[in-house]
C-alpha cells in the first residue's frame, strides 16, 4: 500500500488535490446528520427497500440524497457520478473518495451500486438500465442532480458549453474575494450573454437530459406504478437574480421546470409524478463558480447561524415527501419547496441590509467568511476537523463497485 503526503494546491476556490480521509469524514458527518431508520427492516441490508436511481450521487444535494436514501430508507438501486481517478500528479477527485465512503457506510450487505460514467451519454443510460432491469426489474424513484460545464448531445454529437452570464444587460455587483487569507469585497462586471450562449447553457443545464433518462426508463417498462422523479433547482434571492435566476442559468432552470410539467403529463397514465425541487442555498463546487453567490451565502450564514439548513437536513425532508411520510410541499408552480428557511421575508430583509453595508472594512462583522472558506475546502476533503493533514495517506482508493 503506497502512502502519499499531499497538499491542497488550491488557488482561490479551486483545489488541485482532494484528501481521501477528509472526504470520507465529510460523508461520515452527513451520515450522522441523517436520521436512522424509523422502523425495523428499513436499514441497509435488511428488508428490501424502494429502488432509486440517483444521477449526480457524489456531490452536493445528490450526495446528500444518496446518503439519506441509504441511511434512513434502506434504499436499493444505483448512483451515477462522473469522477476522476488518481494520476501520478494528482489525487482522485473529491467525489471519487466520497463515493467510496458512501458505499462503505451502506455496508457489505447493502444493495446499492455506483457507476462512474458520463450521465449525458447514451452508453451510460444503456449500462445503467441494463443493471436496473436485471437486478430489480423496476424503479421507484429517479433523482436528477447534475451540474456540469458541458454536454455532448448524443444525437448530433455537438458539444454545448454552459456560461454564467446575465441576460439583456451587463451585470455589476459585489463579490467575495480573498487576498491570501484576507477576505475582500470586490466588484465584478459581466457583459450579457448572446443568444447562442443562452441556448447552449439550456442544453447543458436544462431538462433535456433528465427527460431522456425518464423516457429511457419508461420506454423499457422500468418504472413502478407510483414512480416519482425529481430534479434539483434553485430560486434564491433577488440580490443574485441578475446573475442566477434572470441569467443564463435561470433560463436553464426554467427549462428544467417546464420539463417537469411535460414529464408530469407523460407519467400520469402510469400513476407517476415529476417535480422540480427548489433547494436552499448551499456551498457546492457549482455554486462557488457563480459570481456574488459566495458573498451572499456568507452573509446568509452570518444571519442564520445554525439556522442555515444543511444539505442533509434538506435531503431528509425531501425523502419524507417522496416516500409519502409527509405531504408534498408544492408552490403555485408545482415545485417542491425546501427553501423556506432561506426565503423567509425577515431573513431576506436582513441579508439585504448586510449586503448594502458590506465593504472590505465592514465584512468581518457582517459575513461568516471563515465558515464559507472552510465549506469550500471541505468539498475536497480539506478543513475537516479531526483529519491529520500532516500524515501520509493512501490515495489509491478503488471505485466501490462495477456493473
Amino acid at each position: 500500500m503506497t502512502l502519499r503526503q499531499i497538499k491542497p494546491g488550491n488557488r482561490g476556490f479551486l483545489y488541485v488535490n482532494s484528501h481521501p480521509e477528509g472526504c470520507a469524514a465529510v460523508v461520515d458527518e452527513l451520515w450522522q446528520q441523517t436520521p436512522a431508520p424509523a422502523a425495523p427492516g428499513t436499514a441497509p441490508g435488511t428488508a428490501p427497500g424502494p429502488v432509486a436511481l440517483i444521477i449526480g450521487s457524489s456531490a452536493g444535494y445528490g450526495l446528500a440524497a444518496t446518503v439519506a436514501a441509504l441511511r434512513t430508507h434502506g434504499m436499493r438501486g444505483l448512483g451515477i457520478a462522473f469522477e476522476a481517478p488518481e494520476t501520478e500528479r494528482r489525487t482522485a477527485s473529491g467525489g471519487w473518495y466520497r463515493t467510496a465512503r458512501t458505499a462503505a457506510l451502506a455496508g457489505p450487505d447493502g444493495d446499492f451500486a455506483f457507476l462512474n460514467a458520463d450521465a449525458f451519454s447514451d452508453a451510460a443510460k444503456e449500462q445503467a438500465l441494463d443493471h436496473l432491469a436485471a437486478r430489480y426489474g423496476r424503479v421507484d424513484h429517479l433523482v436528477y442532480s447534475v451540474a456540469a460545464p458541458r454536454r455532448t448531445d448524443p444525437v448530433t454529437g455537438e458539444v454545448h458549453h454552459s456560461v454564467i452570464k446575465p441576460l439583456g444587460s451587463a451585470y455589476r455587483a459585489k463579490t467575495l474575494q480573498f487576498d491570501g487569507d484576507t477576505p475582500l469585497v470586490g466588484s465584478l462586471e459581466l457583459d450579457p450573454a448572446v443568444e447562442a450562449e443562452r441556448n447552449a447553457t439550456v442544453q447543458v443545464m436544462g431538462g433535456a437530459d433528465w427527460k431522456r433518462w425518464v423516457d429511457a426508463l419508461t420506454g423499457r417498462g422500468l418504472v413502478h406504478p407510483g414512480f416519482h422523479t425529481v430534479a434539483l433547482t434553485y430560486v434564491g434571492s433577488d440580490l443574485t437574480a441578475p446573475i442566477y435566476r434572470a441569467g443564463t442559468i435561470g433560463a436553464a432552470k426554467q427549462h428544467l421546470e417546464d420539463t417537469a410539467r411535460r414529464l408530469q403529463q407523460d407519467l400520469a397514465p402510469l400513476g407517476g409524478q415529476a417535480h422540480t425541487v427548489v433547494a436552499g442555498a448551499a456551498v457546492t463546487q457549482a455554486s462557488t463558480a457563480i459570481p456574488s453567490i459566495a458573498l451572499y451565502t456568507s452573509l446568509l450564514r452570518a444571519e442564520l447561524g445554525d439556522g442555515f439548513r444543511s444539505t442533509a437536513q434538506q435531503a431528509t425532508a425531501l425523502w419524507q415527501q417522496l416516500t409519502g411520510a409527509a405531504p408534498l410541499q408544492l408552490d403555485e408552480e408545482q415545485r417542491i419547496r425546501l427553501d423556506g428557511w432561506e426565503m423567509d421575508d425577515e431573513v431576506q430583509a436582513a441579508v439585504h441590509e448586510r449586503w448594502a453595508a458590506a465593504t472590505t472594512d465592514t465584512l468581518a462583522g457582517l459575513a461568516d467568511t471563515d465558515w464559507f472558506r472552510a465549506q469550500v475546502g471541505r468539498l475536497y476533503g480539506w478543513h475537516v476537523p479531526g483529519t491529520d493533514y500532516d500524515a501520509p495517506v493512501r490515495t489509491a482508493v478503488p471505485w466501490p463497485s462495477a456493473i
